[in-house]
């Protein structure tokens, strides 16, 4: 089985003997590493030739074989490097398994025969790329819709993401390996100072003892000094000697006991409580660092909070809710407005009158908007729907209001994006229509908007939320809900306000 590919930046995970991933790492003396089968292999061949050990990185020779050293960080690395790779693997399965699904969104396709992809509007190849808007279609698409954008190849886009992200795995490798090759070295750094200080205190007690060994017999001689003074007999022998005694009082090497009372661990215990400590501020610095990190995967570095957890039941998606009320002066002359500005419906054909043309008004479709323009990083509201055909959308506020074509219609340009509702559900954006598979069941539908995250999703509402469909889209400017009317058809805004109490 092949190893896997290993970036420059991460030739430190390599042997520097079989140019290959290490296996089960080992550290000797100097410093450098290996895998433990490569380096006994080579002391051994330096054995057999009668040779002195020697490093094959630095050249350092030992007069004997040299201690391996299990280098347990560098397992961990390697171990990281493994997973990273196996993750790889399987990110690249799940994307090729969601290409399709990704084109389906972005560009109507077909398959034919052979197996090619064909855009279903013109019938021709899906092979280019809009970076403008992020769409995979094909070269009408490209030169009746995205004029001015930047186009690519969908081959050369691909190959791209892929770079992206392999850079980015190795990235993040590397940083990984960087902060385990410094761990290392402070552990090799820590052994010499213990190594050290365990030179020291033997000598500093091989020192004390020969100092004990010198001061013991110069104490035999003065016990035996005073022996042969105590057993004299004469009286006034004694008494001329006895002076000498506050002599030898003085001389007792009191100092002595101080040096020899010196603790020579206490160097080992003072790096001991530090490394202990260190050990447990580092461990509580990556528990808390590395959770951060796996809430946001490899497009980043983001804290996990309670905002971060996406809401499943209503109670939860009211936690956002925002207040709503239509714009009289952009409904469309078919239109009256009732409730305060909360509801929309048809006009009667008797009670039409000659509306105002304000500016702001759609003129050609049976559209209005609301006075609020969302852009808050979430926004919830909710609309009742009366009758079979109706449009929910969210729109630029600068969208054509007097167009006949597309451009005034919600869902059909670049600036809107809408739920149609009629004997099935559909989703719209740029003329592109996606049909989904639930049929309406519900007269309540929610709308939940994360703006700056660029997330849009539609659900039905009763005792449960029931999922429709998310939009994914880079919104630039803020949001303005609408809606469009069909025969006999109206729209309520709900007041969630008592909801939430």
């Amino acid at each position: 089985m092949a190893e896997p590919r290993i970036p420059g930046r991460m030739n430190r995970l390599c042997c520097p003997i079989c140019d290959e991933v290490l296996r089960n790492p080992t550290t000797i003396t100097c410093g450098h590493k290996f895998c433990m089968q490569c380096i006994q292999d080579h002391f051994a061949c330096d054995e057999r030739a009668n040779r002195l050990c020697s490093c094959p990185e630095c050249g350092q020779k030992f007069p004997s074989r040299p201690q391996l050293i299990r280098n347990a960080p560098l397992v961990d690395s390697v171990r990281v490097w493994d997973t990273a790779n196996t993750a790889s693997e399987k990110r690249k399965h799940l994307e090729a398994s969601k290409e399709a699904p990704k084109r389906a969104r972005s560009c109507s396709e077909t398959r034919t025969s052979s197996g090619s992809t064909l855009c279903v509007r013109h019938s021709s190849p899906l092979d280019i790329y809009c970076c403008t808007d992020e769409q995979i279609i094909c070269a009408v698409c490209a030169q009746a819709e995205h004029s001015g954008h930047t186009i690519g190849s969908v081959r050369e886009e691909r190959r791209r993401k892929q770079e992206e992200a392999r850079e980015t795995q190795d990235y993040c490798g590397s940083v990984l390996a960087g902060v385990i090759d410094s761990l290392q070295r402070h552990y090799m750094s820590v052994r010499e100072l213990i190594r050290g200080h365990e030179e020291e205190a033997a000598a500093q007690v091989e020192s004390s003892l020969q100092t004990l060994q010198v001061k013991m017999e110069e104490m035999r001689k003065r016990d035996a000094e005073l022996n042969r003074l105590t057993q004299t007999d004469s009286d006034v022998h004694f008494l001329q000697k006895c002076p000498s005694l506050q002599h030898l009082r003085e001389k007792e090497p009191r100092h002595l006991v101080h040096e020899v009372s010196e603790d020579p661990l206490l160097p080992f215990k003072c790096i001991k409580r530090a490394v202990d400590q260190l050990g447990k501020q580092l461990e509580e610095f990556c528990d808390k660092e590395f959770a951060s990190i796996s809430q946001t995967g490899l497009s980043g570095v983001n804290t996990l909070t309670e905002q971060n957890v996406e809401p499943k039941t209503r109670a939860e998606f009211l936690e956002y809710a925002c207040g709503l009320s239509l714009d009289p002066t952009t409904a469309h002359e078919d239109l009256v407005i009732h409730e305060g500005n909360k509801e929309v419906r048809m006009s009667p054909l008797q009670c039409k009158s000659q509306a105002i043309r304000h500016p702001e008004r759609f003129i050609h479709r049976r559209q209005v908007l609301c006075r609020e323009g969302l852009q808050a990083e979430r926004c919830y509201y909710e609309i009742e729907v009366e009758g079979e055909k109706a449009e929910i959308a969210l729109t630029y506020k600068g969208i054509d209001r007097k167009s006949r074509t597309a451009l005034s219609a919600f869902g059909g340009n670049a600036k809107s994006w809408s739920l149609d509702r009629s004997t099935n559900y559909s989703v719209s954006h740029r003329a592109d229509s996606i049909q989904l598979t639930t049929y309406p069941s519900q007269r309540r539908l929610g709308v939940y908007l994360k703006f700056k995250e660029g997330t849009l999703s539609f659900y039905e509402v009763s005792d449960s939320m029931t999922f429709l469909y998310k939009v994914e889209a880079k919104f630039t400017e803020p949001l303005y809900p609408g809606f469009w009317l069909g025969e006999k058809c109206c729209i309520r805004i709900c007041d969630l306000k008592q909801d939430r109490l």
